[in-house]
């Protein structure tokens, strides 16, 4: 670009560094007269540069930026009083989009104490903001699908529930009964665990909260007596990942049925305490009951379709599960330490 012979000789730095600019550049004098413009700031607005040199800010193009708030905040830049900070403005041209820019200015010290000068940096940022546009559009509509799709797998939960407590009272066998009703206590615990992560914000879930909303669930399908049997939470202020909190809430509900059906024979009275600490990424699982304890050696019960679960997701969270006595009872321990599995994966490795 050409500059005016007006512009002091140590300017020249300045203009050479405008003029060769790769992002849209304006130099102004504090009367604000383009002193010089780079190319990419020509071509990005369609203007001739040899028409820039001299003229006033407001004559460029065909008068679109003659825009008397920018004057103002370009004088008082000028004069020390404002900056020009990710300004924002809407470029409008006749026969060409709007455009969206973000303006920031500053004053140069360039040698000449006479004249103050502006250094006016222009950023195009309306196609970022159009895809910014398009990616809130798409998350919204993302978001409406989701709690349709939530609705639908609540109501399909509820219809299988139902269809499989009204096949438990036809069925003759007491064996095939007893199956109905736990594929039933299932669905319904999947069903409050649904309900819950559905609420969640962001994939994450605290679970203090979503395990206590599970065993309510868990108590209301199969406690008959609350005053007999209860469900105790306590857990601390850890927050995972949804998927996380899904694994958990499946592992819970299968021990927790599991202490149900089993640990209170014969009207005995219990608690069973769902236990849950966390400290960075290490993690301490553990659902205890003060019943009759694990039956071993010959006694102890085949391995059924809850224990199958149980075991793949506690391997699918890389964690280790335990089997204790607790004196009267039994504890079930689920543990996660990074160094462990750590040290596991540089094994496997080697």
């Amino acid at each position: 670009m050409l500059q005016t012979p007006t512009v002091h000789f140590e300017a020249a730095s300045t203009l050479a560094v405008v003029v060769s600019s790769i992002e849209p550049l304006l130099f102004l004098s504090d009367d604000l007269k383009v002193i010089a413009a780079s190319a990419s700031f020509c071509r990005a607005f369609d203007i001739d540069p040899a028409s820039v040199s001299g003229k006033r800010l407001s004559e460029l193009g065909a008068g679109e930026w003659a825009m008397p708030t920018l004057e103002s905040l370009l004088g008082a830049t000028a004069s020390g009083s404002a900056n020009i900070e990710a300004y924002e403005i809407d470029l409008k041209r006749p026969g060409q989009k709007t455009r969206q820019l973000v303006l920031n200015a500053r004053t140069l010290d360039d040698g000449d104490m006479d004249h103050i000068r502006l250094l006016l940096a222009i950023a195009d940022v309306t196609d970022a903001r159009a895809e910014a546009r398009i990616k809130d559009d798409l998350i919204r509509d993302r978001a409406v699908l989701l709690q349709e799709v939530q609705h639908r797998v609540a109501n399909s939960l509820q219809i299988i529930a139902s269809v499989l407590m009204q096949s438990a009272r036809r069925v003759q066998s007491e064996e095939a009964r007893g199956h109905l009703r736990d594929a039933h206590h299932r669905v319904m615990s999947i069903a409050a665990l649904q309900q819950q992560l559905s609420t969640s914000l962001e994939g994450k879930v605290e679970l203090r909260t979503y395990f206590t909303q599970l065993s309510r669930s868990l108590g209301a399908s199969m406690i008959a007596d609350p005053d007999r049997l209860s469900i105790k939470v306590k857990v601390d202020d850890s927050v995972v990942d949804g998927n996380v909190s899904v694994s958990l809430g499946l592992i819970v509900t299968e021990l927790v049925i599991n202490a149900l059906k089993h640990a209170f024979p014969d009207e005995r009275k219990g608690i069973i305490v769902i236990d849950y600490r966390s400290s960075g990424n290490d993690w301490t699982l553990s659902i205890a009951d003060n019943g009759i304890g694990m039956p071993i050696g010959n006694d102890a019960p085949n391995a059924g379709l809850g224990t199958g679960i149980v075991e793949a997701l506690v391997k699918n969270l890389n964690g280790e599960i335990e089997l204790s006595d607790a004196g009267p009872g039994a504890v079930v321990t689920i543990s996660h330490r990074e160094a462990a599995n750590l040290e596991n994966d540089l094994s496997s490795a080697v």
